[in-house]
């Protein structure tokens, strides 16, 4: 692994974060003064320290708030389609970009470069989308049952929404929220993980740049910096309608019952378990590849990534084995290099959770039959690097019920479909579902009312890796939230049914008769 040196990390100027980090506002702009304590960003590559961004106070909050209200009411007035051109030239600005930014998800949050590059696109496409979406926010026109009288409805902005991001995803799903968000006509307040600040910084200071030149207000995107107290800002003002927050359950709750204390909308991406049913009747060649990115891609870090693997009992040991030999051969290492596969985890926490629950898999009888070591040491010393894990576990081993964030995948057998959907099921989150199978009526099974319960179903693709145009989002403790794609615009917007009356008789509904 090649030492990271000051030339290879030159993208950090490009995207001017060489000189002190501070938040930024949505020009790029920087708040100087007082501060609630600093973060410190760390690299998981190396643990070298990148950078240190002060925390938002209280009273630098409430002026990000009254700069988003104000701007928020100047921004309504835009015309959607007009609001879409911004939104355009942001993507513009993403495609300059995308290389160094990729660069930067790579270095502060660890997967590997082409997955953070493709992070960025990620934004780019959702910035596509997003510009056809403003010509398209369309309400519906109903018949009355009134003579002389039309009924239909339309769609407003909310106000400002705030939006709070996970640091496995630093840009992407800001994105998708921020960009759907925008050209329904609300301003923006963005709080991403205290793990990964400077990814906030650079997208602000890239933004900034493209409302500067269009003479725009500041305050449609803001971004502030913290930690769950800073959360708590967003979850807590009632002058935020809709929070949406990407996290860990835990959290989720504690923003859903803040939201809902005051009445507003929140849209909940949560813990993902997510699990592939591989059929005594599907192709492994197909299966194995998906399995082997969807468990070790992002270093397990997805809220998509495959954890659990349920395989028909005649099947079981070949694929076992080809996973084994798929896993021997995957390069770790620095995510910057080309050719690194798995990068490092987040941070050491992360690496005493999967131990956790490594640990746990064997007190409970499983076996672990592949990696789970932590390297360090040489040329992974100062980062978080583990060998990604193959267990063998029963279907009611206590731990396959828990989300570990980490590259941990359990295998189990089943004898028939309906046992493989009834432990599909059988755990509190519902994100992501797959199965692999030839057979028609698998599929459909699977894809029906009483097979995956799921809010993403696939048939012969894994269980990560989902496209924009889909509103993507999960049930049960995953929390039911859609964002990006399909008519998730509707969920940053307010709905209003419109009568108007253009006869000479005032005729009540349902032919009431009340005579004045």
């Amino acid at each position: 692994m090649t030492p990271l040196t000051q030339q290879s990390l030159d993208f950090l100027g490009r995207l001017g974060l060489d000189g002190e980090l501070h938040p930024g506002t949505s020009t790029g702009r920087e708040f100087f003064g007082a501060s609630d304590g600093l973060l410190e960003s760390c690299s998981p590559i190396d643990g070298r320290v990148i950078g240190e961004v002060p925390i938002t106070t209280p009273e630098e909050f409430e002026r990000v708030v009254e700069r988003a209200e104000s701007a928020f009411l100047t921004w309504r007035e835009v015309p959607a389609p007009q609001r879409g051109e911004i939104v355009r030239q942001i993507g513009d600005e993403l495609r300059t970009a995308k290389d160094d930014l990729g660069r930067l998800v790579s270095y502060e949050m660890g997967k590997i470069v082409e997955e953070g590059k493709g992070e960025v696109q990620e934004m780019i496409d959702i910035c596509d989308f997003a510009v056809g979406q403003s010509r398209m926010l369309y309400g519906k026109t109903m018949h009355s049952e009134r003579r002389e009288h039309r009924l239909y409805e339309q769609w407003h902005p909310l106000g400002v929404v705030g939006i709070i991001t996970a640091f496995n995803f630093p840009v992407a799903v800001y994105a998708w929220n921020t960009m759907i968000a925008a050209i329904c006509g609300n301003a923006v307040i963005w709080k991403p993980s205290e793990k990964t600040p400077l990814c906030g910084i650079a997208v602000q200071k890239l933004i900034g740049r493209v409302l500067e030149r269009n003479d725009l207000p500041e305050g449609i995107f803001n971004l502030i910096q913290g930690g769950p107290r800073t959360g708590q800002y967003l979850s807590t003002d009632p002058r935020l309608p809709l929070i949406s927050a990407t996290g860990s359950i835990s959290m989720g709750r504690k923003v859903a019952q803040a939201v809902a204390q005051r009445l507003g909308r929140t849209i909940l991406e949560l813990g993902g378990n997510n699990a592939i049913v591989v059929s005594n009747r599907a192709n492994l060649d197909l299966a194995v590849r998906a399995i082997a990115f969807g468990a070790v891609g992002t270093a397990g870090q997805r809220c998509t990534s495959t954890r659990r693997l349920i395989v028909h009992e005649e099947v079981f040991d070949e694929l076992r084995d080809r996973l084994v030999r798929a896993y021997e051969s995957i390069p770790i290492g620095n995510p910057l290099e080309e050719g690194t596969l798995v990068g490092p985890l987040i941070d050491s926490e992360a690496v005493a959770s999967m131990q956790a629950a490594l640990d746990s898999v064997r007190s409970s009888g499983g076996e672990v039959v592949w990696g789970g070591e932590v390297l360090d040491g040489g040329r992974f010393d100062g980062g978080h690097y583990v060998t990604p894990a193959i267990c063998v576990v029963e279907p009611d081993t206590p731990i396959v019920q828990e989300e570990t964030f980490a590259p941990i995948l359990y295998m189990m057998r089943y004898r028939d479909l309906d046992e493989a959907i009834s432990y599909h099921n059988g755990v509190r989150q519902g994100l992501s579902s797959s199965i692999f199978t030839q057979d028609l009526q698998e599929a459909e099974t699977f894809l029906s009312a009483r097979g995956s319960d799921c809010g993403i179903a696939n048939v012969n693709i894994g269980t990560s890796g989902a496209e924009i145009g889909g509103a993507f989002g999960g049930e049960k403790e995953t929390g039911g939230g859609r964002e990006s794609g399909s008519d998730a615009w509707k969920a940053y917007m307010r709905r209003q049914t419109n009568t108007i009356n253009w006869g000479r008789s005032m005729p009540l509904a349902q032919g009431i008769d009340f005579p004045v």
